[in-house]
């Protein structure tokens, strides 16, 4: 058997300043390393506390956190616990499990501090093979990082070259027990299935299976970091001016292996969900295919983008334009049905009040006479000569005075609407976006 705490103290050497809490669920894996890290001076010099979060799935629960406190008391240390709610979620109870255990460790880690976790070898194999099956490019193949960035400070994960096995036959020699969480044995549970009927028939055929599979995540690693490198420089090329848009031509000719990576970057830095593999895949037949005067629209969870002439734009999921909708205003700021506000403004940004106008939007045919123009004009094409995407088109709030059409959004005002704002010192905004 290797010393554990040998691993760890060349673990700790490489580590960032600042506090060490160990996240201890009472199993044999977490449990050695509590124990192992509370031998080490170092470790104890900067504060070595444990974390138990209580997830409230199981009937003994409140008695496996006594368990960890206890333990930690044992070793002199402080335990903290957290009892989180798990909320159902379409992706399944061991996912929802998870993401409240992480969303605790974020509430309780520190600026700089550090969260270790008692991932291994069997975990980081299990954890590729998951990834393999659901088809994830090589960062999901290159498996859980040593030490990663994570709420103000960092996620460790000193065991990662260290067999189940090992752990367990450290504690036995140590002499402290540890709780068999019995969710652990549900084979329908994507996790336990593999550990339990696949991993040990993949040994049985390849002792070094575990070993192997760590290997290739190396590569994958290296490739992943590579690819994360020349994303970030891609997308600065294929960027538009609005953050919002990309030159989807430049992005199409991007190579294979950047252009999955640089959307999904482009819409994380905008807040909005990811695609899923397939979703890529149509949008590059829609962008390749589409005839010019299309428009193509590619829409799930969280996000949609639509193409309008050399830019690709993404969005949240827009919602549903109103034709009939139609209101009185006073020029307080409304917020619009289909979304965004609309507000007239003075100088020093203040709400003002003028007689009653109305607003709806385009139910077709309308035409406005702009500020200083000597005709009228079809306002679909004053909205298309602009360059207003046909999405905002619908969605530009029309301004009315009795029966004429004085203004559409801030685009495009009449000679009547830049009287009206002249003579109450104000101006109209309009903001597309809550």
């Amino acid at each position: 058997m290797r010393d554990l705490t040998d691993i760890l103290r060349a673990g700790l050497a490489e580590l960032p300043p600042g506090p060490i809490l160990v996240a201890c669920s009472g199993g044999v894996d977490s449990c050695a390393l509590l124990h192992a890290l509370a031998q080490i001076p170092a470790a104890r010099a900067r504060g070595l506390r444990a974390l138990h979060v209580d997830h409230g799935l199981h009937p003994d629960s409140a008695a496996w956190a006594a368990h960890c406190r206890t333990f930690a008391a044992s070793l002199g240390i402080a335990a903290e616990i957290r009892r989180v709610a798990v909320a159902p979620a379409g992706t399944g109870r061991e996912d929802a499990a998870r993401r409240a255990r992480y969303a605790a460790y974020a509430e309780v880690l520190s600026d700089g501090a550090t969260l270790a976790l008692a991932h291994h070898a069997d975990d980081q194999a299990e954890t590729i093979l998951l990834k393999l099956l659901r088809g994830a490019g090589p960062e999901g193949l290159g498996g859980m990082r040593r030490l990663r960035a994570f709420a103000g400070g960092w996620l460790w994960r000193p065991l990662l070259e260290v067999r189940r096995p090992e752990l367990e036959e450290y504690a036995r020699a140590c002499g402290f027990g540890w709780i068999d969480d019995p969710s652990n044995a549900d084979v329908s549970l994507a996790r336990n299935f593999l550990r339990r009927e696949i991993l040990p028939r993949l040994r049985q055929r390849w002792p070094d299976a575990v070993q192997a599979l760590a290997h290739s995540a190396t590569w994958a690693r290296a490739a992943a970091d590579y690819i994360g490198d020349e994303t970030g420089r891609a997308l600065a090329r294929v960027r538009g001016a609005d953050p919002a848009t990309l030159a989807w031509h430049a992005w199409l000719e991007l190579p294979d292996a950047l252009r999955d990576p640089v959307l999904r970057l482009w819409l994380r830095d905008l807040a909005l969900g990811e695609p899923a593999h397939a979703h890529v895949i149509e949008l590059e037949r829609q962008l390749r295919e589409a005839e010019a005067d299309r428009a193509p629209r590619l829409s799930w969870p969280g996000a949609e983008v639509r193409r309008y002439r050399g830019l690709l734009h993404a969005m949240p999921p827009l919602a549903a334009v109103p034709k009939e909708w139609e209101v009185d205003w006073d020029g307080r700021a409304l917020r619009l049905p289909a979304g965004g506000i609309i507000a007239l403004r003075s100088g020093a940004g203040a709400e003002t009040r003028v007689p009653p106008l109305r607003i709806r939007y385009r139910r077709g045919g309308e035409r406005l006479k702009p500020a200083r123009s000597e005709h009228h004009r079809e306002l679909r094409l004053l909205l298309q000569e602009a360059g207003i995407p046909p999405w905002r088109r619908a969605r530009t709030p029309l301004v009315y005075s009795g029966p004429d059409l004085i203004a559409a959004g801030d685009l495009f005002l009449s000679d009547a609407a830049a009287a009206l704002c002249t003579d109450h010192g104000v101006h109209i905004v309009w903001s597309p976006e809550d």
